[in-house]
């Protein structure tokens, strides 16, 4: 077995008001797994995701990637290894062209002329967002800004790639195009969302973390079948859903 790139043991973590947040998390994804992080309000998962790279700290346990533990002295490298995609594009995107935005992360890097052009042009590519490089973000839709954040962490050429609620507010077009988007790029992706169907269309494996800690664990159209697990944790599928229908990643 590979070494897991996100390697949490142990991790428990309360906020400075005292509200206990995780209670010991264990949490291993190895290389190229598609892993959905799935939870009702509440239960601790954009917490865990931020000790990814260190935005937060555990109180207890530790935080490797891809070998690293999360600490000072490497963070600029995990930073560069994860790249996190807010669930509001606007979070991301400041700059007064699209280009602009997607370059910031590469000049951080210290790359300039040829070789950040060079990521910039890749990153876009890959998004199908090359034709608006030179347009401010605001003047975009929604899902086109969306695609644009994506494309600011793929020039950094993370490893990683975690995604919060990346299908919120998408009309289904602008969703299928994400989907298909994601489906194609070659790196682990841990996923927080509450869109069960896109959880099982793009993850193979399903975690789901309740009251700060994993409570479930498996193949997700297995985890989403199991309606008496889903009910205890608050999660429900949406009406005319069946996973029992669906061939697993693996089958299609």
């Amino acid at each position: 077995m590979s070494v897991p790139v996100i390697d949490l043991r142990g991790v428990a973590f309360a906020y400075p008001d005292g509200h206990q947040a995780l209670f010991g998390v264990d949490l291993h994804i190895h290389p190229g797994e598609r892993v959905a992080l799935l939870g009702p309000n509440g239960a601790g998962k954009t917490t865990l995701v931020l000790h990814l790279n260190g935005i937060l700290r555990p109180g207890a346990g530790s935080v490797a990637v891809s070998g690293l533990p999360v600490s000072e002295e490497h963070l600029a490298e995990i930073r560069r290894q994860v790249g996190i995609v807010f669930q509001d594009p606007d979070d991301q995107l400041f700059m007064p062209t699209v280009r602009d935005d997607v370059a910031f992360g590469p000049a951080n890097l210290g790359l300039t002329g040829a070789e950040s052009e060079a990521r910039v042009a890749a990153a876009l590519e890959v998004v199908g967002m090359s034709e608006f490089a030179d347009r401010p973000p605001h003047h975009l839709s929604f899902g086109q800004r969306r695609r644009v954040a994506i494309a600011t962490v793929l020039a950094m050429e993370p490893e990683i790639l975690v995604l919060d609620e990346p299908s919120s507010n998408l009309d289904p077009t602008s969703r299928r195009e994400l989907a298909e988007i994601l489906d194609s790029l070659p790196v682990t992706i841990l996923m927080v969302t509450h869109d069960l169907p896109y959880a099982a269309q793009l993850c193979e494996r399903a975690v789901v973390l309740s009251d700060g800690v994993i409570a479930v664990d498996g193949p997700t159209l297995e985890v989403l079948a199991d309606t008496e697990t889903m009910a205890r944790h608050r999660l429900e599928l949406p009406f005319g859903f069946d996973p029992r229908t669906l061939p697993s990643r693996q089958e299609r």
